[in-house]
């Protein structure tokens, strides 16, 4: 489990192929600045808000390996780049954020983002399957960041959603680098997936 606070923007340093068209691929990724001190192979941790295992630990660097089928749910992940990271909660860690399990719903496509005053507004459409999910001051996870929707409008294909980021975050995060027709990974909250279960049950 995570809190979609990122606490340092990592490095894909190499992709390197697992092996044929259809295998996944392993990444090497520079985190200097995340502190990897208390981080073992095996332990969790979510790169653009995909939880991935540590297969391969340096001092300041770690390694992962992503599946096909990862690859094909997610953005961010197949190319040498800037990623946001975040360490496994422990139970002695502040939730900042909102209880995030790293684990990708679905790809929303960023329709704006622009500075407004000294914060930004960034909007995304958000997919079919993920629209009933969202709400007005509802939490989503947009590339590992827990964030707040301030607005909600239903569309043909989906919903677009309204976000307002303080400079802070923009600062620190890979969500700097987004631009119009850019796509990003997409959790939607924990709390709500269960109440739609619960409704639906006979």
């Amino acid at each position: 489990m995570f809190t979609g606070i990122v606490a340092a923007i990592g490095r894909i340093t190499h992709v390197n192929p697992l092996g044929g068209a259809a295998a996944g691929v392993r990444l090497a990724i520079d985190a200097a600045t995340l502190g990897l001190d208390d981080v073992a192979i095996g332990d969790s941790i979510a790169v653009q808000g995909a939880c991935m295992t540590v297969v391969r630990l340096a001092v300041n660097s770690f390694e992962v390996e992503v599946s096909r089928e990862s690859l094909s749910k997610t953005a961010g992940l197949s190319a040498p780049g800037e990623v946001n990271l975040e360490k496994s909660l422990t139970l002695s860690t502040k939730l900042g954020g909102h209880l995030v399990s790293g684990h990708v719903d679905g790809l929303g496509r960023v329709e704006k983002f622009e500075a407004i005053g000294e914060s930004w507004e960034l909007v995304v459409r958000a997919p079919q399957d993920l629209a009933k999910f969202l709400a007005y001051k509802g939490s989503v996870t947009v590339n590992g960041v827990s964030l707040t929707v301030n607005r909600v409008t239903d569309v043909a294909d989906g919903a677009d959603f309204s976000i307002n980021l303080i400079p802070h975050t923009v600062a620190v995060t890979t969500l700097r680098h987004l631009a119009p027709g850019a796509m990003v990974n997409l959790e939607i909250d924990l709390i709500a997936r269960y109440v739609e279960r619960m409704l639906g049950i006979k």
